[in-house]
């Protein structure tokens, strides 16, 4: 790595790391140059052993000697800087000491994604990050071997998304659904049983359905707000709901998809 210490914070080589705030990045879909953001020594070091290329990394001082041990043998330029110069560049204080900007990799098709799998998250149009990346950690540590994301979806590769979802969105295969009938046609074609996560009068439990558990099963989750679109809950298979008392009628997707994946997961 190549050590480039930098004290203004209109220093051209740092246009890639301005205005990272959630509004900016709420902004737009694919970032210029097809790049991600990665933030944190542990997030970055995910990223790396993912096989994913930093194009450059801004650290702090006291970070240098950690993100050497990440990006010391690679050919990419780390821009050493004050804390107030990184707190200026990005719009907010930089807690961990190290951002890196990251090659945006090409996605697989869906059939590669799913083609060794047996248990898969699908997300239809989950647009907070936050929750995007608590379901990934979620399906991380509970046994789902690839999530897929729909269209209208947040970006798993937003700062706040991999942040949240400590780097597992380098850990667990995954892509985005270009067209919502042929990613359940390949789904039907390799057997799986898509279940949708709903509310309604048809709805199976979760006990029940993990009684009888297929033996490839894609969970589908909806958004926030409306949950699942009716295109999602015509094409599921079965309609699965997860019991509730105390007045409660549902939990936050990331939780759903936490307690199903824990349910459906072999353990």
């Amino acid at each position: 790595m190549e050590l480039q210490h930098v004290t203004n914070p209109d220093d051209r080589r740092l246009d890639e790391y301005r205005a990272l705030t959630d509004t900016a990045l709420r902004s737009v879909r694919d970032p210029a140059g097809g790049l991600y953001i990665a933030e944190s020594t542990k997030v970055i070091a995910r990223a790396v052993a993912a096989g994913h290329r930093p194009r450059s990394v801004l650290v702090q001082e006291r970070r240098v000697e950690d993100i050497r041990a990440i990006v010391g043998d690679l050919d990419v330029p780390v821009y050493v800087v004050p804390d107030e110069v990184a707190e200026a560049v990005t719009g907010f204080a930089v807690h961990r000491g190290t951002i890196a900007s990251m090659h945006r990799p090409e996605l697989p098709s869906v059939r590669e994604v799913i083609d060794s799998a047996t248990l898969v998250l699908i997300l239809e149009n989950v647009g907070d990050h936050t929750n995007v990346g608590a379901a990934f950690r979620a399906a991380a540590a509970l046994g789902a071997d690839a999530v897929l994301v729909s269209p209208g979806g947040a970006d798993p590769l937003y700062r706040r998304s991999v942040r949240v979802s400590m780097g597992t969105v380098f850990q667990v295969p995954w892509t985005r659904i270009t067209d919502w009938a042929s990613a359940v046609t390949d789904l039907h074609a390799a057997g799986f049983d898509v279940a949708a996560l709903a509310l309604s009068e048809d709805a199976v439990t979760l006990d029940a359905y993990v009684a009888s558990r297929p033996d490839r099963v894609a969970l589908v989750m909806g958004s926030e707000g409306d949950g699942l679109s009716r295109t999602a809950l015509a094409e599921a298979d079965t309609v699965v709901t997860i019991p509730m008392s105390g007045g409660v009628d549902s939990l936050n997707v990331a939780s759903a998809a936490a307690v199903a994946l824990w349910a459906l997961g072999t353990r």
